[in-house]
C-alpha cells in the first residue's frame, strides 16, 4: 500500500493531496486502486524501447493470477487485489478498463462519437466507479444513486486531461481522442465545444459529490475543484498555445483551492 500511495504522489501531486484528504477508512484504497492503473497507463504510454504488448499482456496475466489467488509479488497488483475484494469491486469494470488501456496500444484515432465514449468509459468512467464502490462501503443502493454523477466526474477529469495533454498525445504519441476535430488546427469553436462538454460533465458530477459520504466529500470536491481551475485556465488560452504547451495550475493557487474547498467543508457548506 505504502508502494501504491507512492506512485500516486510521484506521478499525480494534486490527486495524492486530495485523496489525502479523505478519511483514514478509504484513503489507502483510493492510493491502490490509483497505483493499479497508473501501472496500466504507463505500460502503454512509455517504455517505448520495449515491446509494449508483451508488457501489457504480462501485467493483465498477473492481474488475473492476482485476483484470484488474493497474492501477487508485484506490491501495486497486491495492494489492488486487496481494495478488490475487500470492497467486491466489479470486475467488469477492472476489463473495461484494462480494454481501454489496450486500445491505447494500437489505436491512434477515434473517428466516431461511440468510439470516443467507450474509450472514455474504460479509461475513466469505471475509475470513478471503482472508487465509489469504496467511498459507499459496497452499499449497491446508494452505488446505483451516484453512478451517473461518479461516471461524469471520471469523464470531466480524463477529457481535461485531453486537452491539457493535447500537445504530447498528438505530436510524441501519435494519437488523437477528441472526434471530428483537426488538432493540427485546433480553433477556438472546436476548442469551445470541448470546454461546454466537460463543463456539463462537471455540472452533473458536482451534484454526485454532495451527497457522497462524509468520508469521501472533502477529497473528491477538492479533486473536482482542481480540475475546474485548471479547466478554467484552458478556457482562457488560445486554442493555437493548448497545442504547442502544456498548461498547469500553479502551486500556490492549488494551495488556494485547497483552502477555500476546507472553509467550504469546515462550515457544512458542501
Amino acid at each position: 500500500q505504502q508502494c501504491s500511495q507512492l506512485v500516486t504522489k510521484t506521478y499525480s501531486t494534486s490527486f495524492s493531496t486530495a485523496t489525502s484528504l479523505l478519511a483514514p477508512s478509504v484513503r489507502s484504497h483510493i492510493f491502490n486502486i490509483y497505483g493499479f492503473v497508473r501501472f496500466a497507463d504507463e505500460i502503454v504510454d512509455s517504455f517505448h524501447d520495449y515491446d509494449k504488448e508483451q508488457l501489457f499482456n504480462n501485467f493483465e496475466r498477473e492481474l488475473a493470477e492476482a485476483l484470484e489467488y488474493k497474492i501477487s509479488l508485484n506490491p501495486i497488483l497486491n495492494s489492488f487485489q486487496h481494495t478488490y475484494h475487500t470492497f467486491n469491486i466489479d470486475y467488469d469494470l477492472v476489463a473495461a478498463f484494462m480494454k481501454s488501456m489496450r486500445m491505447d496500444l494500437t489505436k491512434s484515432t477515434y473517428r466516431s462519437v461511440e468510439e470516443y465514449k467507450e474509450y472514455i468509459y474504460g479509461s475513466a468512467d469505471v475509475v470513478g466507479l471503482m472508487c465509489l464502490t469504496v467511498f459507499v462501503d459496497g452499499n449497491k443502493e446508494k452505488y446505483a444513486t451516484l453512478k451517473e454523477s461518479a461516471m461524469a466526474l471520471g469523464s470531466a477529469f480524463q477529457k481535461v486531461n485531453f486537452l491539457r495533454d493535447l500537445k504530447a498525445d498528438h505530436d510524441e504519441l501519435e494519437r488523437s481522442y477528441f472526434p471530428n476535430v483537426n488538432l493540427n488546427a485546433l480553433d477556438e469553436v472546436s476548442k469551445s465545444k470541448i470546454i461546454q462538454e466537460i463543463e456539463a460533465d462537471f455540472e452533473v458530477g458536482l451534484e454526485g459529490i454532495f451527497r457522497l459520504p462524509d468520508a469521501a466529500k472533502f477529497g473528491v470536491y477538492t479533486a473536482y475543484k482542481y480540475y475546474l481551475r485548471l479547466l478554467k485556465k484552458l478556457k482562457r488560452t488560445p486554442s493555437v498555445k493548448i497545442k504547442s504547451t502544456r498548461i498547469r495550475v500553479p502551486n500556490l493557487q492549488k494551495v488556494d483551492v485547497l483552502a477555500r474547498s476546507y472553509v467550504r467543508y469546515r462550515f457544512n457548506i458542501l
